[in-house]
């Protein structure tokens, strides 16, 4: 067979074909051979749409994570990068996105250095060194859950804005399985060493089996996701992605400087917002929204302002203190007995001069346990704006056990 397919969509269309023919059984190498003959050459966004159209057809996701691996490992000979619009600068996301994975690289080649070395040594003095290195390495590799969940919080959302789902589905499914491997590695660390070679060959199934699917994660983000993400994604969202960055933490090195993120970096993501709406740092939401929200939530909520004057409460159908509109525009020290003013006015001291930031008080309260937490409120230079009362019945939560990993729906008492 020697057709050579030239149109993007026929590529997809085949590549589609032959994966599913990986699926039902083929062996991989045949399934290879067969790509190599038909599709000379794909790129990262036709490999992702190849997967969401599988997905767009009926193929649970599931199955495509379990089989991306394979995916990969079929379509390597056949992919080519995607041309870069213009030179990546140091500190860009994708600049430190790459440097985070040749950090990890070298990780993960002390690591496997280190495994060699503790299979060669019995002397239990040697072998206790060897292993105090592997745990130091280990903890840097732990590292990588922040790459993985600025990747996953930052990046993925900019895509999905696209149309493009796959790797939020199948990528973030991936790196779940890879914190897990790597959690039993670090069980496998930190278990009962006294049988030596029982431990030894647990460790090293274990370190293989994690460290290789890192390595096959840094491979897709390398030769799939970043480059697709680089031809798809606006200025305004890298700057986006860069702006909320630091709120993950970096994964073993720090961004490098150089990148000038975008002026309008919120602007893309809140532009046209719903008639009414209110600008918020972190989305829009509408009044109607917003008083619904308040009075869903299982808590009460109270907001004394600066100069000590109610401004505002929360209106659920089971306030556990009652409130009245009438207590709008009051001094608080007026809404409490007198018996708890001096204890009011010690907060509201404290959190003015910037002493304290929390009090909290749990009470017995009509067969109800009761939690009070009084927060201050401060603008992003630390001035005060006031404080916020929350009131919360723990009562139910107090008397949860053991597990509910099912979904189950409480009675919400209808009419029948």
């Amino acid at each position: 067979m020697s057709e050579v397919i030239d149109n993007k969509a026929n590529r997809i269309r085949v590549m589609k074909d032959i994966i599913k023919h990986l699926h039902a059984g083929n062996p991989p190498e045949q399934v290879r051979r067969q790509m190599q003959e038909i599709v000379r050459q794909t790129d990262a966004s036709e490999i992702m749409a190849m997967e969401q159209e599988l997905m767009a057809e009926g193929m649970p996701v599931e199955e495509v994570r379990s089989m991306c691996d394979l995916h990969s490992k079929v379509t390597r000979d056949a992919l080519v990068q995607l041309p870069v619009r213009k030179a990546i600068p140091p500190g860009h996301p994708v600049d430190t996105f790459r440097r985070e994975n040749e950090a990890l690289r070298g990780v993960i080649a002390t690591m496997t250095q280190t495994l060699a070395e503790l299979q060669g040594t019995t002397e239990p003095v040697e072998t206790a060194a060897i292993l105090l290195r592997f745990r130091q390495s280990f903890n840097e590799l732990m590292d990588i859950d922040k790459h993985y969940q600025r990747k996953e919080h930052a990046l993925f959302s900019c895509l999905e804005r696209h149309g493009i789902t796959g790797p939020s589905k199948v990528m973030w499914a991936k790196d779940d399985d890879v914190r897990n491997l790597l959690k039993h590695l670090g069980e496998c660390i930190h278990a009962d060493s006294a049988e030596t070679d029982k431990w030894k060959a647990n460790l090293l199934q274990a370190a293989n089996t994690a460290l290789k699917a890192v390595q096959e994660m840094i491979y897709k983000e390398e030769n799939i996701l970043l480059p697709m993400s680089l031809e798809t994604l606006t200025e305004d969202e890298w700057a986006e992605i860069w702006s909320v960055s630091p709120k993950y933490g970096w994964c073993i090195v720090e961004p490098q400087q150089g990148y000038v993120p975008a002026t309008s970096v919120m602007a893309e993501s809140m532009k046209i917002p719903p008639t009414g709406a209110l600008m918020l740092p972190t989305g829009n939401v509408n009044l109607e929204q917003l008083s619904a929200i308040f009075a869903t939530l299982p808590l009460d909520l109270t907001f004394v302002d600066a100069d000590d004057r109610v401004a505002f409460f929360t209106e659920g159908p089971d306030r556990i203190f009652a409130r009245s509109k009438a207590i709008i525009g009051r001094k608080v020290q007026n809404c409490h007995p007198p018996r708890s003013v001096e204890t009011v006015d010690q907060i509201l001291q404290d959190f003015r001069a910037g002493k304290q930031n929390v009090a909290e008080f749990w009470i017995n309260f009509r067969d109800r346990f009761v939690h009070v937490r009084y927060f201050a409120v401060r603008n992003p230079y630390g001035a005060y704006l006031g404080t916020v009362e929350l009131t919360q019945d723990l009562t139910p939560l107090r008397a949860l056990q053991g597990e509910r990993r099912l979904l189950e729906y409480e009675s919400i008492g209808l009419a029948t």
